[in-house]
Protein backbone atom coordinates (compact mmCIF):
# COMPACT_ATOMS: atom_id res chain seq x y z
CA UNK A 1 0.00 0.00 0.00
CA UNK A 2 1.47 3.11 -1.27
CA UNK A 3 1.60 6.37 1.74
CA UNK A 4 -1.03 7.98 0.11
CA UNK A 5 -3.57 5.41 0.75
CA UNK A 6 -2.29 4.80 3.87
CA UNK A 7 -2.85 8.73 4.71
CA UNK A 8 -6.35 8.23 3.77
CA UNK A 9 -6.82 5.46 5.99
CA UNK A 10 -5.25 7.43 8.74
CA UNK A 11 -7.43 10.60 8.03
CA UNK A 12 -10.85 8.38 7.79
CA UNK A 13 -9.98 6.45 10.86
CA UNK A 14 -9.56 9.76 12.82
CA UNK A 15 -12.46 11.52 11.50
CA UNK A 16 -14.32 8.44 12.61
CA UNK A 17 -13.24 8.87 16.02
CA UNK A 18 -14.70 12.06 17.51
CA UNK A 19 -13.70 11.45 21.30
CA UNK A 20 -10.86 12.81 22.72
CA UNK A 21 -8.00 10.37 23.60
CA UNK A 22 -8.50 11.04 27.60
CA UNK A 23 -12.02 10.78 27.59
CA UNK A 24 -13.34 7.55 29.02
CA UNK A 25 -9.94 6.31 29.83
CA UNK A 26 -8.99 6.19 25.90
CA UNK A 27 -5.36 5.43 26.20
CA UNK A 28 -4.01 1.81 24.59
CA UNK A 29 -0.49 2.04 24.08
CA UNK A 30 1.87 -0.42 21.62
CA UNK A 31 5.24 0.15 21.42
CA UNK A 32 6.41 0.79 17.71
CA UNK A 33 9.36 -1.90 18.38
CA UNK A 34 10.24 -5.04 20.44
CA UNK A 35 13.39 -3.28 22.15
CA UNK A 36 15.49 -0.42 22.38
CA UNK A 37 16.12 1.16 19.08
CA UNK A 38 18.30 4.37 16.98
CA UNK A 39 16.29 7.47 16.54
CA UNK A 40 16.33 8.01 12.39
CA UNK A 41 16.32 11.52 11.10
CA UNK A 42 12.71 11.86 9.63
CA UNK A 43 14.35 13.79 6.95
CA UNK A 44 16.28 10.98 5.44
CA UNK A 45 14.16 7.76 5.80
CA UNK A 46 10.88 7.31 4.01
CA UNK A 47 8.73 5.12 5.84
CA UNK A 48 7.72 1.81 5.64
CA UNK A 49 4.34 0.10 4.61
CA UNK A 50 3.51 -0.38 8.43
CA UNK A 51 4.71 2.59 10.10
CA UNK A 52 3.54 1.10 13.58
CA UNK A 53 6.96 -0.44 13.25
CA UNK A 54 8.85 1.95 12.51
CA UNK A 55 10.17 4.73 14.94
CA UNK A 56 9.72 8.72 14.06
CA UNK A 57 13.10 10.60 14.15
CA UNK A 58 14.47 12.38 17.24
CA UNK A 59 15.46 15.09 14.32
CA UNK A 60 12.80 17.91 13.19
CA UNK A 61 13.20 20.92 12.02
CA UNK A 62 13.00 24.47 14.19
CA UNK A 63 10.20 25.55 11.75
CA UNK A 64 8.20 22.33 12.27
CA UNK A 65 8.93 22.53 16.19
CA UNK A 66 8.20 26.13 16.46
CA UNK A 67 4.76 26.14 14.77
CA UNK A 68 3.95 22.68 17.38
CA UNK A 69 5.02 25.16 19.86
CA UNK A 70 2.12 27.75 19.17
CA UNK A 71 -0.19 25.58 19.68
CA UNK A 72 0.20 25.32 23.14
CA UNK A 73 -0.97 27.77 25.66
CA UNK A 74 -0.26 30.76 26.84
CA UNK A 75 -0.90 32.62 29.75
CA UNK A 76 0.98 35.09 32.50
CA UNK A 77 0.16 34.05 35.96
CA UNK A 78 1.96 31.37 37.83
CA UNK A 79 0.93 29.37 40.72
CA UNK A 80 2.04 26.27 42.89
CA UNK A 81 -0.33 24.10 44.50
CA UNK A 82 0.05 20.96 46.36
CA UNK A 83 -3.12 18.44 46.67
CA UNK A 84 -1.67 15.64 48.51
CA UNK A 85 -3.68 12.30 49.49
CA UNK A 86 -1.12 9.70 51.65
CA UNK A 87 1.89 10.17 50.93
CA UNK A 88 2.00 11.11 47.25
CA UNK A 89 0.78 14.70 46.38
CA UNK A 90 0.77 16.35 42.96
CA UNK A 91 1.89 20.20 42.47
CA UNK A 92 1.77 22.26 39.64
CA UNK A 93 3.24 25.24 38.40
CA UNK A 94 2.20 26.98 35.40
CA UNK A 95 1.20 24.46 32.94
CA UNK A 96 3.58 22.00 34.48
CA UNK A 97 2.32 19.05 37.02
CA UNK A 98 4.49 16.54 38.91
CA UNK A 99 4.45 13.99 41.72
CA UNK A 100 6.16 14.51 45.33
CA UNK A 101 5.97 10.85 47.01
CA UNK A 102 7.36 10.82 50.44
CA UNK A 103 9.66 7.85 49.64
CA UNK A 104 13.17 7.62 48.86
CA UNK A 105 13.94 7.25 45.05
CA UNK A 106 14.92 3.41 45.67
CA UNK A 107 11.78 2.54 47.11
CA UNK A 108 9.60 4.13 43.67
CA UNK A 109 12.46 2.94 41.02
CA UNK A 110 10.11 -0.14 40.60
CA UNK A 111 7.04 0.48 40.84
CA UNK A 112 7.59 3.19 38.44
CA UNK A 113 9.48 1.28 35.84
CA UNK A 114 6.87 -1.25 36.08
CA UNK A 115 3.85 1.21 35.13
CA UNK A 116 5.46 2.32 32.02
CA UNK A 117 5.65 -1.70 31.07
CA UNK A 118 2.19 -2.55 32.23
CA UNK A 119 0.56 0.76 29.83
CA UNK A 120 2.13 -1.02 26.88
CA UNK A 121 6.14 0.88 26.44
CA UNK A 122 8.92 -0.40 26.58
CA UNK A 123 12.59 1.64 27.13
CA UNK A 124 15.00 2.58 25.30
CA UNK A 125 17.14 4.28 27.73
CA UNK A 126 16.90 3.22 31.67
CA UNK A 127 19.54 5.38 34.35
CA UNK A 128 18.83 4.25 38.22
CA UNK A 129 21.39 6.39 39.10
CA UNK A 130 20.24 9.09 37.89
CA UNK A 131 16.20 8.33 38.02
CA UNK A 132 15.81 8.24 34.32
CA UNK A 133 13.60 6.17 32.25
CA UNK A 134 12.78 6.76 28.51
CA UNK A 135 10.13 4.79 26.52
CA UNK A 136 10.59 3.94 22.63
CA UNK A 137 7.89 5.68 20.22
CA UNK A 138 4.83 4.02 20.77
CA UNK A 139 1.27 4.17 19.28
CA UNK A 140 -2.26 5.12 20.82
CA UNK A 141 -4.52 2.58 19.33
CA UNK A 142 -7.35 3.93 21.33
CA UNK A 143 -7.17 6.50 19.07
CA UNK A 144 -8.29 4.24 16.24
CA UNK A 145 -12.32 4.07 15.62
CA UNK A 146 -14.04 0.93 16.65
CA UNK A 147 -16.50 0.72 14.41
CA UNK A 148 -17.85 -2.22 12.20
CA UNK A 149 -15.00 -1.93 9.57
CA UNK A 150 -12.35 -1.83 11.76
CA UNK A 151 -13.84 -4.82 14.50
CA UNK A 152 -13.83 -7.05 11.01
CA UNK A 153 -11.95 -6.26 8.07
CA UNK A 154 -9.19 -4.29 10.63
CA UNK A 155 -8.59 -7.84 12.86
CA UNK A 156 -7.13 -9.28 9.97
CA UNK A 157 -5.44 -6.22 8.14
CA UNK A 158 -4.17 -4.56 11.40
CA UNK A 159 -1.46 -2.87 9.83
CA UNK A 160 -3.63 -0.93 7.42
CA UNK A 161 -4.89 1.10 10.54
CA UNK A 162 -2.58 3.85 12.18
CA UNK A 163 -3.51 7.28 14.04
CA UNK A 164 -0.46 8.90 12.15
CA UNK A 165 0.71 9.65 15.23
CA UNK A 166 3.52 8.87 17.70
CA UNK A 167 4.38 9.72 21.23
CA UNK A 168 7.24 8.81 23.63
CA UNK A 169 7.43 9.43 27.20
CA UNK A 170 10.53 10.31 30.07
CA UNK A 171 10.38 9.81 33.85
CA UNK A 172 12.65 11.94 36.38
CA UNK A 173 12.97 11.41 40.02
CA UNK A 174 14.68 13.36 41.88
CA UNK A 175 15.95 12.85 45.61
CA UNK A 176 14.67 16.14 47.55
CA UNK A 177 16.40 17.17 51.06
CA UNK A 178 13.58 15.94 53.00
CA UNK A 179 14.54 12.25 51.46
CA UNK A 180 11.28 12.65 49.47
CA UNK A 181 11.20 12.31 45.75
CA UNK A 182 9.75 14.39 42.47
CA UNK A 183 8.58 12.78 39.65
CA UNK A 184 8.74 14.21 36.45
CA UNK A 185 6.47 13.13 33.65
CA UNK A 186 7.79 15.07 29.49
CA UNK A 187 6.00 14.12 26.79
CA UNK A 188 7.26 14.25 23.22
CA UNK A 189 5.06 13.25 19.76
CA UNK A 190 5.41 13.11 15.96
CA UNK A 191 2.84 13.21 13.14
CA UNK A 192 3.09 11.58 9.80
CA UNK A 193 2.25 13.60 7.14
CA UNK A 194 3.06 14.27 3.44
CA UNK A 195 6.46 15.35 1.80
CA UNK A 196 5.48 15.66 -1.87
CA UNK A 197 2.33 16.78 -3.55
CA UNK A 198 1.97 14.24 -5.56
CA UNK A 199 0.85 12.72 -1.81
CA UNK A 200 3.00 9.47 -2.39
CA UNK A 201 5.93 10.22 0.42
CA UNK A 202 5.40 10.87 3.85
CA UNK A 203 7.95 12.32 6.63
CA UNK A 204 7.47 12.17 10.51
CA UNK A 205 7.55 16.17 11.70
CA UNK A 206 6.63 17.15 15.68
CA UNK A 207 4.06 17.98 17.19
CA UNK A 208 3.00 20.28 20.29
CA UNK A 209 3.66 18.37 23.87
CA UNK A 210 0.98 17.69 25.52
CA UNK A 211 0.24 18.79 29.37
CA UNK A 212 -2.62 17.13 29.32
CA UNK A 213 -1.42 14.09 28.26
CA UNK A 214 1.66 14.08 30.89
CA UNK A 215 -1.08 14.85 33.47
CA UNK A 216 -2.93 11.60 32.69
CA UNK A 217 -0.01 9.57 32.73
CA UNK A 218 0.39 11.54 36.14
CA UNK A 219 -2.75 10.90 37.34
CA UNK A 220 -2.65 7.02 36.60
CA UNK A 221 0.97 6.55 38.31
CA UNK A 222 -0.77 8.03 41.29
CA UNK A 223 -2.80 5.11 41.38
CA UNK A 224 -0.08 2.74 41.01
CA UNK A 225 1.44 4.35 44.17
CA UNK A 226 -1.95 3.21 46.20
CA UNK A 227 -4.47 6.37 45.35
CA UNK A 228 -7.38 5.77 44.22
CA UNK A 229 -9.33 6.45 40.97
CA UNK A 230 -11.60 8.67 42.33
CA UNK A 231 -8.93 10.46 44.34
CA UNK A 232 -6.29 10.66 41.93
CA UNK A 233 -9.01 11.90 39.43
CA UNK A 234 -9.50 14.84 42.11
CA UNK A 235 -5.78 15.95 42.54
CA UNK A 236 -5.34 15.94 38.85
CA UNK A 237 -8.75 18.09 37.81
CA UNK A 238 -7.65 21.30 39.16
CA UNK A 239 -6.76 23.76 36.29
CA UNK A 240 -3.86 25.79 36.76
CA UNK A 241 -2.74 28.89 34.80
CA UNK A 242 0.16 28.85 32.55
CA UNK A 243 3.68 30.04 33.41
CA UNK A 244 5.64 33.32 32.63
CA UNK A 245 7.42 32.73 29.27
CA UNK A 246 11.17 33.24 28.81
CA UNK A 247 12.87 35.62 27.23
CA UNK A 248 16.95 35.44 25.58
CA UNK A 249 19.42 38.17 26.51
CA UNK A 250 23.23 38.50 26.38
CA UNK A 251 25.37 39.26 29.91
CA UNK A 252 28.94 39.99 28.85
CA UNK A 253 28.78 38.64 25.80
CA UNK A 254 27.29 35.16 27.13
CA UNK A 255 23.56 34.06 25.12
CA UNK A 256 21.00 33.47 28.32
CA UNK A 257 17.52 32.48 28.90
CA UNK A 258 16.12 34.69 31.46
CA UNK A 259 12.90 33.81 33.68
CA UNK A 260 10.80 36.21 36.49
CA UNK A 261 11.23 33.80 38.62
CA UNK A 262 13.15 31.72 41.84
CA UNK A 263 15.53 29.16 42.09
CA UNK A 264 12.90 26.12 42.50
CA UNK A 265 10.83 27.21 39.74
CA UNK A 266 13.42 27.77 37.24
CA UNK A 267 15.21 24.61 37.86
CA UNK A 268 11.85 22.82 37.57
CA UNK A 269 11.31 24.25 34.31
CA UNK A 270 14.72 23.72 32.77
CA UNK A 271 14.60 20.15 33.71
CA UNK A 272 11.56 19.52 31.95
CA UNK A 273 11.90 22.12 29.21
CA UNK A 274 15.47 19.32 28.47
CA UNK A 275 13.51 16.35 28.63
CA UNK A 276 11.08 17.66 26.38
CA UNK A 277 12.94 18.52 23.94
CA UNK A 278 15.14 15.55 23.73
CA UNK A 279 18.51 16.79 25.07
CA UNK A 280 20.74 13.83 26.28
CA UNK A 281 21.24 14.59 30.48
CA UNK A 282 24.48 12.92 32.08
CA UNK A 283 23.93 14.51 35.26
CA UNK A 284 22.49 17.02 37.66
CA UNK A 285 23.52 19.09 40.37
CA UNK A 286 20.43 21.31 41.88
CA UNK A 287 22.45 22.10 44.93
CA UNK A 288 24.99 23.80 42.02
CA UNK A 289 22.51 24.49 39.83
CA UNK A 290 23.93 22.52 36.97
CA UNK A 291 22.55 20.11 34.11
CA UNK A 292 25.25 18.50 32.33
CA UNK A 293 24.21 17.53 28.66
CA UNK A 294 25.63 15.98 25.58
CA UNK A 295 25.40 18.25 21.93
CA UNK A 296 26.31 16.33 19.11
CA UNK A 297 27.61 19.18 16.85
CA UNK A 298 26.74 19.25 12.90
CA UNK A 299 29.01 18.32 10.27
CA UNK A 300 29.91 21.69 7.96
CA UNK A 301 30.28 19.40 5.03
CA UNK A 302 26.92 17.75 5.68
CA UNK A 303 23.44 18.80 3.99
CA UNK A 304 21.74 21.48 6.43
CA UNK A 305 19.62 19.20 8.59
CA UNK A 306 17.83 21.94 10.68
CA UNK A 307 18.10 23.38 13.89
CA UNK A 308 16.96 20.52 15.94
CA UNK A 309 19.04 18.07 13.22
CA UNK A 310 21.90 19.76 14.65
CA UNK A 311 21.30 19.53 18.33
CA UNK A 312 20.42 15.60 18.41
CA UNK A 313 21.34 14.23 15.14
CA UNK A 314 23.32 10.75 15.72
CA UNK A 315 24.08 9.93 12.36
CA UNK A 316 27.24 8.75 11.28
CA UNK A 317 28.63 11.72 9.95
CA UNK A 318 28.12 13.68 13.16
CA UNK A 319 30.79 14.76 15.09
CA UNK A 320 31.48 13.62 18.20
CA UNK A 321 29.45 14.46 21.12
CA UNK A 322 30.37 17.80 22.89
CA UNK A 323 29.65 18.02 26.72
CA UNK A 324 28.00 21.37 28.45
CA UNK A 325 26.63 22.51 31.54
CA UNK A 326 23.11 24.52 31.55
CA UNK A 327 23.90 26.51 34.68
CA UNK A 328 20.29 28.11 36.85
CA UNK A 329 21.77 31.31 38.53
CA UNK A 330 18.85 33.20 40.51
CA UNK A 331 18.62 36.55 42.56
CA UNK A 332 15.24 36.77 44.47
CA UNK A 333 12.63 36.03 41.78
CA UNK A 334 14.71 36.59 38.78
CA UNK A 335 16.68 33.70 37.62
CA UNK A 336 19.45 33.19 34.21
CA UNK A 337 20.26 30.08 32.57
CA UNK A 338 23.53 30.03 30.80
CA UNK A 339 25.74 27.51 29.21
CA UNK A 340 29.52 26.70 30.44
CA UNK A 341 32.04 24.73 28.38
CA UNK A 342 33.43 21.16 29.89
CA UNK A 343 35.55 22.91 31.88
CA UNK A 344 32.79 25.44 33.52
CA UNK A 345 33.60 28.62 31.32
CA UNK A 346 31.19 30.83 29.92
CA UNK A 347 30.51 29.43 26.15
CA UNK A 348 29.31 32.11 23.44
CA UNK A 349 29.77 30.10 20.56
CA UNK A 350 27.01 29.59 17.88
CA UNK A 351 26.37 26.29 19.63
CA UNK A 352 25.35 28.14 22.66
CA UNK A 353 23.14 30.45 20.75
CA UNK A 354 21.37 27.43 19.49
CA UNK A 355 20.85 25.76 22.93
CA UNK A 356 19.62 28.58 24.87
CA UNK A 357 17.20 29.44 21.52
CA UNK A 358 15.89 25.60 21.91
CA UNK A 359 15.28 25.96 25.72
CA UNK A 360 14.12 29.55 25.26
CA UNK A 361 11.33 28.38 22.55
CA UNK A 362 10.17 25.64 24.45
CA UNK A 363 9.23 28.22 27.40
CA UNK A 364 7.24 30.30 25.75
Amino acid sequence: MNPGTRIGLIGLALSLSACSVLEGDKIDYKSATKGATLEVPPDLTQLSRDTRYTVPGGVVSAAAFEAGQAQQPRGAAASTAPVKIGDVRIERDGNQRWLVVDRPVDQLWEPVRDFWLDNGFVYTLEQRDLGLLETDWAENRAKLPQDFIRQTIGKVFDSLYSTGERDKFRTRMERRADGSTEIYVTHRGMMEVYSSSQKDQTVWQPRASDPELETEFLRRMMVKLGVSEEQSRAAAAAPIPAAPSARIGNVGGVPVVQLDEPFDRAWRRIGVSLDRTGFTVEDRDRSQGVYFVRYVEPNANKKEQGFFGKLFSRNADAAAPLKYRIVVRSEGNQSTVSVLNAAGAPESSANAERIVRVIADDLK
